[in-house]
């Protein structure tokens, strides 16, 4: 091994030394009544935060797992007030929180303390399109589905589809790197976004817009705020390739009887929909269990439960030639006994009817009890759902009643395990079962994944609930490497302090 090298056998031991532990506030000044002057001034009014039944909202997370205590949320319009805002900080040594939907998982966009929240949901303005380059630049705070409305309008598809696209916004996915469930048709948004505007610590603008996809004019400056999840840079604007809208679009969902006819089922969708299929997701039958007892309405279109389901989608540009490709890759599937049952949706409102099935799921294991404990995971396929199955057997044993449920994107490797004790968040005592149920998970958890060459996080980032985690994951060479990146962009480290890079 090369001196200063990390096995991946002594990372997974580091892993367990690594185990999270409460954070610490920085050296950061507190909030004082000059402060708010000055954000008002800049601001206005009506865009300075501070009444505490509005802050909820800024302080606490999606799922109610992560919460802070920041006296201040700052709702500025343009990139000038961003860049006033954060140079003041700067220059103040207040730490900051850049936030946008606040729809993460892992607790990257709430303070962990009194942070200053800066919230970019006013900044949702589209500022060109490109109708012969299919390249929209569009502001931060853009929510996901009004931009997907709009590309639809022009005839094109963001090539980035998630269940919170009604509240996300473009900023966020663009600084958690979504992923989606489209990621199989047309990769992440580190090839789909073009160029990025952002707001350093020091209140500087990095402009790296650009509607050109070829740009070899020295470092991709974007690709570093990608996936950097606020600790670099606010992001205030993007520029993305838009795809041409397929004309021709089809769903199916199959029931399979094992987990390796769902991988079987994978193999032929790949050989027989190849440049048509977009989309292959996966549920278990506790998942379909959870999502038809607490979803809105949802049912199953078939008679009896099956042990696992996919969900397949395909894209083109003529209706006859897919639908035959289609049929085809269904014949292939039932005459070789990968699947057990199968629909074909047959109208646009049945299409929408099988994706809510998919896309359900996560609200509705907030209804079965509370905590959710979340693991967005990449794992090799001999792995990939056998980590359900022993943590099934893992947290069962000690706790019989506890819901573990398996879904995801199982065609680019991305699991999402899910645990939760029912009826926790109704008030009972569980507070020790809760405590046991993490510690069953964690660092098993990591440590599994790791063992078998996969990743902890897969599309979620590491926020606040993994940043323990980046350097038994990365080694001590890359984790030092981002710090000092870290350095060069936020010298006084006020963005985003104690998510990430720990």
């Amino acid at each position: 091994m090369l001196r200063g090298a990390t096995s991946r056998r002594s990372r997974r031991l580091l892993v367990t030394a690594a185990a999270a532990t409460a954070p610490i506030r920085g050296d950061y000044a507190s909030l004082a009544p000059a402060d708010l002057d000055f954000f008002r001034e800049a601001l206005g009014e009506a865009n300075v935060v501070t009444e505490p039944s509005r802050l909820e909202r800024y302080n606490v997370d999606w799922l109610g797992k992560w919460r802070g205590s920041s006296g201040v949320a700052l709702l500025p319009a343009s990139t000038v007030q961003v860049s006033a805002v954060l140079g003041y900080c700067n220059e103040r040594r207040l730490a900051v929180v850049p936030q946008g939907g606040n729809t993460g998982l892992v607790g990257g966009s709430v303070p962990l303390f009194d942070e200053v929240v800066l919230s970019t949901s006013r900044m949702s303005a589209i500022r060109a399109f490109d109708a012969v380059g299919g390249v929209v630049t569009c502001e931060a705070g853009t929510i996901l589905q009004a931009l997907e409305e709009y590309a639809n309008e022009r005839g094109c598809v963001v090539p980035l589809d998630l269940g919170a696209k009604g509240s996300c916004t473009i900023g966020g996915n663009c600084a958690t790197n979504a992923g989606g469930i489209r990621l199989l048709r047309y990769g992440s948004l580190h090839g789909s976004v073009l160029g990025i505007e952002a707001v350093l610590a020091d209140g500087r603008v990095l402009d790296t817009l650009s509607s050109m996809r070829k740009d070899n004019t020295g470092f991709d400056l974007k690709q570093l705020l990608i996936g950097s999840e606020g600790a670099l840079g606010v992001i205030t604007a993007v520029s993305m390739q838009l795809p041409t809208a397929p004309s021709a679009q089809n769903v199916a969902l199959l029931a399979c009887a094992s987990f390796d006819d769902v991988l079987g089922t994978l193999a032929a969708a790949k050989s027989h929909l190849s440049e048509i299929l977009s989309a292959f997701e996966f549920l278990d039958a506790d998942a379909m269990g959870v999502t038809l007892q607490h979803g809105h309405g949802l049912a199953s279109p078939f008679e009896a439960p099956a042990p696992f389901y996919c969900l397949i989608e395909t894209a083109g540009s003529s209706q006859e030639h897919d639908r035959d490709k289609l049929f085809a890759f269904l014949d292939a599937a039932t005459e070789g006994e990968l699947a057990a049952d199968g629909v074909v949706a047959e109208s646009a409102a049945q299409a929408a009817a099988l994706w809510a099935l998919r896309e359900s799921t996560t609200e509705a294991l907030t209804k079965v009890g509370h905590p959710v404990f979340k693991y967005d995971l990449s794992l090799p396929p001999s792995s990939f759902y056998a980590m359900v199955e022993d943590a099934r057997a893992r947290v069962c044993a000690a706790l019989p009643d506890a819901a573990v449920v398996g879904f995801g994107h199982v065609g680019d490797g991305n699991l999402h395990l899910n645990v939760v004790l029912p009826g926790a968040r109704r008030g009972e005592a569980r507070a020790e079962e809760v405590e046991q149920l993490e510690a069953l998970l964690e660092p098993w958890a990591y440590e599994y994944v790791m063992e078998r060459g996969g990743s902890v996080s897969a599309e979620h980032g590491l926020g606040s609930m993994k940043a323990h985690l980046l350097e038994p994951v990365n080694g001590p060479v890359a984790a030092g490497l981002m710090r000092q990146v870290k350095d060069v962009f936020d010298p006084r480290g006020i963005l985003n302090p104690g998510k990430m890079l720990g």
